[in-house]
């Protein structure tokens, strides 16, 4: 069943095309990412759909919900906003109580619901602390925790690690699963493709606006025939050694990228047993030779000749 379906939004500045034509929907229990790099308009989409942006055209349902109907349909979403979204001067506790009074959550009912977020994002110990003394992933959990107080079925989540350790990082990751797993919907926005990769069962690779592929991983290297990496290092391993290599293996379009070879190659892992033998009449002593699987990264390359972080 899909709590979130999002039909053909559009969003204009001036002559500028921030998003053109978006469309997707989410699934109760999935993780849905948008993966872009900066400016391709992630935030502006989901904006839109946290009703911060009005579109010029095109529709969201949140639930059965419209957009419209914005009272209702706010109740069924959270969101966790790129910018860290707290009082600093109040405590964790403190900013959880503010966000429940907006929600008209009755009282005892939100200091039950405090004490059960803080537990969730692990900041019971802090919780009357206050948040200018919080660490960036502190901020972050706590962030989380606010766009869950009401109970929404369906969270948007703003590049919600930017910034933060990989301690944290990983942290919320755990979050985000355990989240999904109970039932939620969860929008997920992010440049970073290992992020995507890890969390999401099927990805939108938005760029200047427009989504240019969507589905799993698999589903994506598929449609872009995207081929694995062979990536060679080792000893000798020079621009005359590659070419050498290459004509070879018979003119195989070998590359030097630093201190690494790569091929794109459609074949079996028979290759690898080929590059080494290969190798050593190049005159090259491996010492790493890995077949890699195509990813997000590879697809995202294909379909616009540029890497996803340019």
């Amino acid at each position: 069943m899909a709590l979130l379906e999002v039909a053909d939004i559009r969003k204009t500045y001036g002559a500028n095309t921030a998003v053109d034509g978006v469309s997707f929907a989410i699934d109760a229990g999935e993780v849905f990412g948008l993966l872009g790099p900066n400016g391709a308009g992630k935030s502006t989409t989901i904006n839109i759909i946290a009703t911060l942006l009005h579109a010029d055209a095109g529709s969201v349902t949140a639930c059965g919900i419209p957009s419209t109907r914005t009272d209702a349909y706010k109740r069924v979403l959270g969101y966790v906003p790129q910018e860290i979204s707290l009082a600093d001067r109040l405590t964790a506790r403190e900013n959880l109580h503010l966000v429940g009074r907006l929600y008209d959550l009755a009282a005892g009912a939100l200091r039950a619901r405090t004490d059960e977020l803080l537990d969730l994002v692990g900041l019971r110990d802090r919780a009357d602390d206050l948040v200018q003394t919080y660490s960036g992933g502190m901020k972050r959990r706590l962030n989380i925790a606010a766009a869950l107080l009401h109970g929404p079925r369906l969270l948007l989540m703003d590049e919600p690690t930017a910034g933060v350790d990989p301690h944290a990082r990983a942290y919320i990751f755990d979050l985000v699963e355990r989240l999904a797993s109970e039932g939620r919907a969860v929008l997920y926005t992010t440049h970073y493709m290992e992020e995507a990769q890890r969390l999401c069962r099927r990805t939108a690779i938005i760029d200047r606006g427009r989504i240019l592929a969507m589905g799993t991983l698999t589903e994506l290297t598929g449609r872009v025939a995207a081929k694995r990496d062979l990536a060679l290092q080792g000893r000798g391993l020079t621009p005359a050694s590659v070419a050498k290599l290459a004509v070879s293996m018979g003119g195989l379009p070998w590359t030097l990228d630093g201190d690494t070879a790569h091929l794109s190659i459609s074949g079996s892992r028979e290759a690898i047993l080929a590059a080494a033998r290969h190798a050593g009449e190049a005159g090259i002593e491996p010492t790493s030779i890995r077949l890699n699987e195509p990813n997000l990264e590879t697809v995202f390359l294909k379909l616009t000749g540029r890497a996803l972080r340019d």
